[in-house]
């Protein structure tokens, strides 16, 4: 007669095991997996760099002239009523920082544009490389 009282069930061994495969396959993926969310922060930034341009471009359609560097992007999605001709909000909701968490920088008259918005990148100082690499709306 056999015994149905046995339980089957998985050994301390059987679960280090697959916790260390679980673990190697981890080290193997989360490298690739941090390299594309760095280049999904960079395709982002530059997203929201197109759409802040198309924001200014209506604004001086609407006003005659791009927003004043004290005026700053704000005047982009604050209703005002101090502008002659403005007709906005011209963006649903505040876009103040880039995929990293840093403001973007506007200015005005810059390198032959008539603005300029800079992402000072990851380490949110200008200059640097790779990742840490400015982006400016004038990037190609």
């Amino acid at each position: 007669m056999q015994n149905n009282n046995s339980k089957k069930a998985f050994t301390i061994i059987e679960l280090m095991v697959v916790i260390t495969i679980i673990g190697i396959l981890a080290s193997l993926v989360a490298p690739k997996f941090m390299g594309k969310l760095e280049t999904a922060k960079v395709k982002t930034t530059k997203a929201q760099l197109e759409m802040l341009s198309t924001a200014l471009d209506s604004f001086n359609l609407d006003v005659g002239r791009y927003p004043t560097e004290s005026e700053g992007l704000k005047v982009l999605w604050t209703e005002t009523k101090d502008i002659k001709g403005y007709d906005g909000p011209y963006l649903p909701k505040p876009v103040e920082a880039d995929a990293w968490g840093n403001p973007y920088i506007y200015k005005t008259q810059a390198d032959g544009h008539p603005y300029n918005i800079i992402s000072y990148g990851k380490d949110g100082k200008e200059g640097g490389e790779g990742k840490d690499a400015d982006i400016s709306v004038w990037d190609k």
